[in-house]
C-alpha cells in the first residue's frame, strides 16, 4: 500500500490503515518509495562458500560431462577430500551447479511443437501393462497393448498382445483402420520397432513385410531417430494418459482381477470408448480428408514352409512346436499369427497351438508323440520335453505317485493313462485321477478307465403340443364383429 498524506489524515491513522507502526510510516513517507522499492538485492554471502576452493575442479568435471548430477560430484569430492564436506552441504552444491548451468552451461535440446493437419498422420507403438498388476482368475496376466493414435483428433485404438511381433503390429494397424473405415492420407509413424525394421542394422531400415503393409494401405512409413521417442510424441503421451486412466478405473472398480480375458477386454474398450467420445468433432474433420480402405485386408500372419524333423517337431521364430508324428520328414506349411501357430499339410489344417512368448522355448502336444512313447517307454524318463507330457498338475501328481509306488514301471503305467486320455477324453481321465489321488488310492489303470467311461445319455424326449387352432378362429371372429 502506498502511503500518502494528501487527505490530511493524522500519521497514526495512516500507519494503522497500512498495517505498520508510526515510525515505519514516517520513514516511507519521507522517502516517497514503496517498501518493496527500498529493498536492495543482496550481492554478498552471509556465510563462507564451502566449495570455493574446489569449484574450479567441479567446473572442469561438469564441462566435460554435462549430464553429471550434483550428488555424483558431491560423493566424488567427499572421497577425494575426506572430512571436508558434510552431507548437509549437498544442497549448496546443487544450487551452485544449477546457477552455473543456467549462466554458462551447454544449450539444451529444444523440442518444437508441431501443428497437426487433419487426416494426415497416424502413429503406432506398443506399451507394457505389467506395472498395473492385472490378474485373470487370480493369475498374473503379463501383456502389452498395441496403441494407434490419429495425431489431429487423438482418436485412439488399442488391442491386447503379447509381443512386439510383426503379426501383432499388422493385426493392430489393420483392425484400427477397418474400425475407422478410412486410411490416413499421409504418413504412418512408429519408433524403431523390431517388427517394422531389419534387426541388427545401425540405421534400422524398414523391412519388406512392413513396407508391403504400408503400400497396400497407401501410407508413407516414417520413424523416429533412435532414442528420440518424443518424435512419436502423440502416441507416447497417450500411453501415459491411457495407463493413468486405466489405473484410476481399477481403483474405482476395487479390484485388478478379472474372471476372463474377455471381461478385461470389455473393460478396456469402455475406457477407450469414453475417451473417444469427446473427439467426435475433430474426428469428423479427419475422416473427411482420409482415404477409403482398399478392397481387402492383408493376411495378418506370416507363412513358412518347413520340414517336420525326426523328433516330430518344427522350428519357427526361434521356438519349437510339435507336429503329428505321421508328418515326420514331410514339408508342412506353418501360419504364424500374433497369438497362435497353425500347421497345414496338403491344404488341410492338422494342428493349432498357442504361440510361445520369447525365444528358445518349446510347446509339445502330447497327442502328437504319445503313440511312439508308448512303444518306447524307456525314452520317457530323460525325454527333453518330458514336462510337456503333463497336461495339468493332476497328471503330474499322478506320475509322481506312480514313481513312489513303483519307479521301475512308472513310465509305462503313466503313458498308458496318457494314451487313453489322448484317444478318449483328457478331462474324464483327469477327473478320475483327481478322485483317486484325493482318496489316497492306488492308480490302477482298469479302474481309472472304468471311472472315466461315461455312459451316453439318452436324448431328451421333448414334446411340444400343437396349438389349438379353434382358439385362434374364435379370436378372429371377435375382431370381425
Amino acid at each position: 500500500m502506498k502511503l500518502s498524506r494528501e487527505n490530511s489524515l493524522p500519521l497514526v491513522t495512516i500507519a494503522a490503515k497500512a498495517g505498520m507502526g508510526e515510525k515505519a510510516a514516517r520513514k516511507y513517507l519521507r522517502s516517497g518509495l514503496l517498501p518493496s522499492q527500498m529493498t536492495k538485492p543482496r550481492d554478498w554471502r552471509t556465510r563462507e562458500d564451502p566449495f570455493a576452493d574446489v569449484w574450479t575442479e567441479v567446473e572442469v568435471l561438469i564441462k566435460e560431462a554435462p549430464r553429471l548430477e550434483a550428488l555424483t560430484v558431491f560423493q566424488d569430492l567427499q572421497r577425494r577430500y575426506p572430512g571436508k564436506f558434510q552431507d548437509g552441504q549437498l544442497r549448496t552444491l546443487q544450487r551452485h551447479m544449477r546457477v552455473w548451468r543456467g549462466l554458462s552451461g551447454p544449450d539444451c535440446e529444444v523440442f518444437f511443437p508441431q501443428v497437426h493437419q487433419p487426416g494426415i498422420q497416424g502413429q503406432s507403438d506398443f506399451t507394457s501393462m505389467n506395472g498395473l498388476e492385472i490378474t485373470i482368475g487370480g493369475l498374473r496376466f503379463p501383456h502389452l497393448l498395441y496403441h494407434f493414435v490419429l495425431t489431429y483428433s487423438n482418436w485412439e485404438y488399442i488391442q491386447i498382445c503379447f509381443s512386439e511381433s510383426f503379426e501383432s503390429l499388422s493385426r493392430g494397424i489393420q483392425d484400427a483402420l477397418w474400425s475407422l473405415s478410412r486410411v490416413p492420407a499421409g504418413h504412418h509413424r512408429t519408433d524403431n520397432l523390431s517388427a517394422a525394421t531389419f534387426k541388427g542394422e545401425e540405421r534400422r531400415e524398414f523391412n519388406e513385410a512392413y513396407m508391403a503393409l504400408m503400400r497396400h494401405y497407401g501410407m508413407t512409413p516414417t520413424k523416429n531417430q533412435p532414442g528420440k521417442s518424443n518424435e512419436n510424441g502423440d502416441v507416447e503421451q497417450s500411453h501415459y494418459r491411457l495407463k493413468e486412466r486405466v489405473d484410476q478405473a481399477l481403483l474405482l472398480r476395487g479390484s485388478r482381477d478379472f474372471t476372463c480375458r474377455g471381461e478385461y477386454e470389455e473393460f478396456l474398450r469402455k475406457i477407450i470408448g469414453d475417451k473417444n467420445l469427446g473427439r467426435g468433432k475433430r474426428l469428423e474433420e479427419e475422416l473427411a480428408v482420409m482415404k477409403p480402405l482398399p478392397a481387402y485386408r492383408l493376411n495378418d500372419y506370416r507363412e513358412f514352409k518347413v520340414p517336420v524333423n525326426p523328433w516330430s517337431t518344427i522350428h519357427i521364430a526361434k521356438n519349437t512346436y510339435s507336429a503329428p508324428s505321421r508328418l515326420i520328414r514331410y514339408e508342412v506349411t506353418v501360419r504364424l499369427h500374433a497369438e497362435r501357430v497353425e500347421i497345414y499339410f496338403a491344404g488341410q489344417q492338422v494342428a493349432e497351438m498357442e504361440r510361445l512368448r520369447g525365444q528358445r522355448k518349446a510347446r509339445i502336444n502330447y497327442r502328437h508323440v504319445i503313440g511312439s512313447l508308448v512303444r518306447k517307454p524307456g525314452a520317457f524318463e530323460n525325454y527333453r520335453y518330458r514336462e510337456e507330457m503333463f497336461p495339468s498338475t493332476v497328471f503330474r501328481q499322478a506320475y509322481d505317485q506312480l514313481v513312489n509306488d513303483d519307479s521301475r514301471h512308472a513310465s509305462r503305467r503313466y503313458l498308458k493313462i496318457l494314451e487313453w486320455a489322448a484317444t478318449n477324453s483328457e478331462s474324464a481321465m483327469e477327473g478320475s485321477l483327481r478322485q483317486l489321488l484325493g482318496g489316497g488310492e492306488e492308480l490302477e489303470f482298469d479302474r481309472l478307465v472304468e471311472m472315466s467311461e461315461c455312459p451316453v445319455e439318452k436324448p431328451l424326449d421333448i414334446h411340444i403340443p400343437l396349438p389349438d387352432m379353434q382358439a385362434y378362429d374364435a379370436l378372429l371372429e371377435e375382431v370381425a364383429v
